[in-house]
């Protein structure tokens, strides 16, 4: 190991030293499924995708309760074949820093109506005496992006992920978990409500 490490600092004072990809994709390469990769082709040609977590609020908002967290159709979007391990495939993109998943919703609202009609989010708003919908994204990281572009034979349409990490204009536009009701919070009804005044 010191020998090794010796090696990368004498690479590190060679001025002339190319490095042509990150010595790490190698190694992530023998630790994604072929589903995994589905996803990280559908992030990096399609963008950020919609999650949802479901809180119960209950008839006294002081606190509430987590439902079901992480609600996503990356899954069926991405062609997996085995959706039932899609929460295993992105905790481990997560774990090897290919992906984030982020507090700040995707920028086009309306696809959170198209997720909140899935069974498994309808299931989980049906269990909550009060349900409270926290619109959340997953997305590739920076290390993602470059990651999907050296190693992968795709198209990458995501230039960069570092737009994501900043304060997004409408905080609004999701829901702090664990504090009582304010004007903005988004719930079942609110949603409803929204749908019906933009139709009249």
């Amino acid at each position: 190991m010191r020998r090794r490490g010796a090696r990368l600092m004498e690479a590190s004072a060679d001025v002339d030293y190319v490095e042509e990809v990150h010595p790490a994709y190698a190694s992530i390469l023998d630790q994604v499924a072929p589903d995994e990769v589905r996803i990280l082709r559908l992030l990096a040609t399609e963008g950020r995708q919609p999650s949802m977590d479901v809180r119960d609020v209950g008839w006294v908002p002081i606190n509430s309760e987590l439902v079901a967290a992480g609600l996503t159709m990356i899954g069926n979007e991405a062609g997996c074949q085995h959706l039932d391990r899609v929460h295993a495939y992105l905790n481990n993109l997560k774990r090897l820093g290919l992906i984030w998943f982020s507090d700040e919703p995707v920028e086009d609202l309306n696809e959170y109506q198209i997720l909140q009609a899935q069974p498994d989010v309808q299931e989980a708003i049906e269990e909550a005496k009060r349900a409270k919908l926290i619109r959340r994204s997953i997305h590739l990281t920076p290390f993602g992006v470059d990651f999907c572009r050296e190693v992968l034979p795709i198209e990458v349409v995501v230039e960069t992920a570092a737009g994501v990490y900043e304060t997004p204009e409408t905080p609004e536009a999701r829901e702090a978990p664990d504090r009582p009701e304010m004007p903005g919070d988004v719930t079942t009804q609110g949603l409803e409500e929204s749908d019906a005044a933009k139709r009249d």
